[in-house]
């Protein structure tokens, strides 16, 4: 039976370079896979490339937050012969789109890995995210360092000059000019120091 996986880190973990290299295996062994990702994420390209902070990139197709997915990998099956689909910044995703991907790894027999973000700047799930974690067959956490040497497992949004932001949007899309992945202990001593202020 084939699974859904859901593998999440923090900003900057290394989890689109995962991701490629995880479909570049299936790839080198004459295998098709489908590369996926959320419209909204447009950072690093206009043209729905999946790019890691180490310079490797690799085409993906964009999805609207309305678009079903177990329909649109049910297509691609029917069209290739499909062995693995990838779903970078997954926590993007709607709870719907993820059950629908959960419903296309029953049905077809396909796995169905997924890479994103557990929380947003706050400290809150994001609802593609709370899903994934919820129903995801195998959940694994890719580690990445804070700037004590701890595990950073909470991502710290800050403005053009630097600093902490509290407040705003859960969704604002950026990389290493926007965020700061940081251990729990020093993210609460920036949102306590903050509140000070």
């Amino acid at each position: 039976m084939a699974k859904l996986y859901f593998h999440y880190g923090a900003m900057n973990a290394g989890k689109s370079t995962i991701l490629l290299q995880a479909a570049h295996n299936y790839t080198e062994r004459g295998m098709k896979v489908l590369l996926l990702k959320p419209e909204i994420d447009d950072r690093d390209s206009k043209d729905g490339d999946i790019v890691s902070r180490i310079g490797i990139k690799k085409q993906a197709v964009t999805f609207k937050p309305d678009a079903n997915l177990e329909e649109f990998v049910s297509d691609h099956a029917l069209q290739d012969d499909l062995h693995c689909v990838f779903i970078d910044e997954a926590q993007f995703m709607t709870r719907d789109q993820v059950w629908q991907l959960a419903a296309a790894a029953d049905r077809l027999s396909i796995p169905v890995i997924c890479y994103g973000l557990r929380t947003d700047f706050k400290g809150n799930l994001f609802d593609g995210s709370a899903a994934l974690l919820a129903i995801s067959d195998n959940v694994r956490e890719i580690k990445t360092l804070c700037w004590c040497g701890r595990k950073a497992t909470m991502n710290l949004r800050t403005n053009a000059a630097g600093l902490p932001v509290q407040d705003g949007a859960q969704i604002e899309i950026g990389g290493n000019d926007r965020y700061v992945s940081l251990c729990r202990q020093h993210w609460r001593e920036v949102q306590i120091s903050r509140t000070k202020d």
